[in-house]
């Protein structure tokens, strides 16, 4: 029997492996070292797995923040007192508000007069600078229809209970107090006489600082704390196609004597640079998630190199048979690469777990972006093809004489 009928992929007058061939001989070179492949592959799985869990949590946590965005909607804007060149702050006139109301792109408005040297707490027996945080603010009916904002439990101020001695809480001033539920006679302490509270509001996403806010209506704050009519906020609702428009009128609008004390924003502006930031952070992760492939890939080289050298034998034997340089490269090459393309595989698998565990826990949207799902594989194949350039290059040098004096 000849050379030439022995192995028929390995005969001299071949001049490449078939690709089934290629890819058997990779898949038998890996089988018979399994815990050494498991170990190489683990290196790659876990960068990958890293970046693909960078990639998914930071492409959830933006979808989940533009989901916010769009639900609140990006036209409403805020109007608010700046301040002079000394530093003090200036004052929004009583009809500020009443003359945005007249704008014809406005949808509507709401304003909250902040109560200074007011507070609240649970007993009169708490010190009075023990706060937590929580101040006082005299508002409208409308404010929560204006802010796109629902109530966690009661009710909020209305027509008839804005003249009453009854307050409303936000989110975290309902959790500072410990009264996130509204359910019997429940009172505070607020402004040196108790306070019903009806009702608790959800977090306020667009201006997380009404969190930790008490508020109470305008006419018994007028009464009972002498509140002047000054709004230290007001929130306007802008058509939707008219934002820049509505924006660059409020402040000659709410205040025609002093437009430069007056500072207009949109909130929705800082949610979208929370999630631009985002995307740098990833940046970083992604970074250090490249180098534990770095770390992965020099780990497959290694490996392949002492498969190299303990498989001498063999491939003296494959060359005495028949097989080329090339064949011996291309053997070596493909098993390097399979083996980091698994590697990715499973890593993918890790990261696709690790993002779906961290959006369950944070109620978020399971987002892993489809080029992360191509690129996982791909780029475990390429980093095992490039490790595996040198041990490849190694085993192809062997000559068969050589090879096989040496097992």
């Amino acid at each position: 029997m000849t050379a030439a009928t022995v192995r028929p992929g390995w005969t001299r007058s071949a001049s490449r492996l078939s690709t089934p061939e290629l890819v058997r001989l990779a898949i038998q070179g890996i089988r018979t070292r399994r815990l050494r492949a498991s170990l190489s592959a683990l290196g790659i799985a876990i960068g990958i797995g890293a970046m693909v869990a960078v990639v998914g949590v930071s492409a959830s946590s933006q979808a989940n923040l533009l989901a916010t965005i769009d639900k609140l909607g990006t036209n409403l804007l805020t109007v608010s007192p700046g301040q002079t060149f000394f530093g003090a702050n200036e004052v929004l006139p009583s009809y500020a508000r009443g003359a945005i109301n007249h704008m014809n792109a406005v949808q509507g408005s709401s304003a909250v007069y902040q109560l200074s040297g007011v507070t609240v707490r649970r007993t009169p027996y708490v010190p009075a600078e023990q706060t937590g945080g929580i101040g006082v603010d005299a508002t409208d009916p409308v404010l929560l229809g204006t802010l796109g904002v629902e109530l966690a439990s009661g009710r909020f101020l209305d027509g008839a209970s804005a003249r009453l001695p009854v307050v409303v809480l936000g989110a975290q001033a309902a959790r500072t107090l410990q009264l996130e539920r509204v359910g019997g006679h429940l009172q505070v302490y607020l402004g040196g006489t108790w306070f019903s509270v009806i009702g608790v509001m959800q977090s306020v996403v667009l201006d997380p600082e009404l969190d930790s806010t008490a508020f109470v209506g305008l006419p018994i704050a007028e009464r009972m704390f002498q509140t002047q009519p000054n709004a230290s906020e007001i929130y306007v609702r802008a058509g939707v196609n008219q934002v820049t428009q509505v924006s660059n009128l409020l402040a000659a609008t709410a205040d025609p004597e002093n437009p430069d004390g007056v500072q207009v924003s949109r909130p929705s502006d800082a949610l979208e640079a929370r999630a631009a930031a985002k995307g740098q952070f990833t940046t970083l992760l992604l970074g250090l998630g490249a180098v534990a492939l770095l770390v992965g890939a020099i780990g497959i080289a290694n490996i392949m190199v002492i498969s190299v050298l303990e498989r001498r034998g063999e491939i003296g034997l494959r060359r005495a048979l028949g097989a080329t340089r090339r064949h011996i490269s291309s053997q070596f090459l493909a098993e390097s690469a399979l083996l980091a393309a698994l590697g990715g595989l499973a890593g993918l698998l890790l990261g696709a777990l690790a993002t779906w565990g961290y959006a369950l826990a944070q109620h978020q949207p399971l987002v892993v972006p489809v080029y992360a799902l191509v690129a996982a594989p791909v780029a475990g194949l390429a980093i095992g093809a490039v490790a595996g350039l040198y041990p490849a290059a190694k085993a192809a040098r062997l000559s068969p004489t050589e090879a096989l004096r040496a097992t």
